[in-house]
This record gives C-alpha cells, sequence and structure tokens, in this order.
C-alpha cells in the first residue's frame, strides 16, 4: 500500500465521523474502541506501508469502510 493510498483511508474515515459500536467485521474481529481500532491499525501502516505484516491491517481497515459505505 502507497502513502496516498493510506492518506486517503486516513481521509475517509475522519470524514465518515465517529461511529457507533461494537462494530463487527467478522465472527473473530468486534471493534469496541472506534478511535483507538483506527489508530492502532493506522499509525504502523503510516511507519511501514510495505511491509508483509501490515496485510492483515489492511484488510480490516477496508472490510471497515466498505462497511461504513454500506451502511450510509
Amino acid at each position: 500500500m502507497t502513502i496516498p493510498e493510506i492518506q486517503q483511508l486516513e481521509d475517509f474515515f475522519a470524514q465518515a465521523g465517529k461511529q457507533q459500536v461494537p462494530i463487527y467485521l467478522n465472527e473473530a474481529t468486534v471493534i469496541t474502541d472506534y478511535e483507538h481500532f483506527l489508530e492502532s491499525h493506522l499509525t504502523p501502516l503510516k511507519a511501514n506501508p510495505e511491509a508483509k505484516v501490515n496485510i492483515p491491517i489492511i484488510h480490516r481497515l477496508k472490510m471497515l469502510k466498505l462497511l461504513i459505505e454500506s451502511n450510509a
């Protein structure tokens, strides 16, 4: 993922505003603290966008984005 793509995700979440929790991404992933979730996912992604260890982070962020878009 590139820095501009990360910035686009960050901008999307900033514009979407705070979401009501809990948010169920799947059976095993429940977001109970929205701000903490975003911070804990965007920080390592911005620090090292090319790391393969970030692939699950990217996947969860994109799932959240799709959920927010579908509920808008």
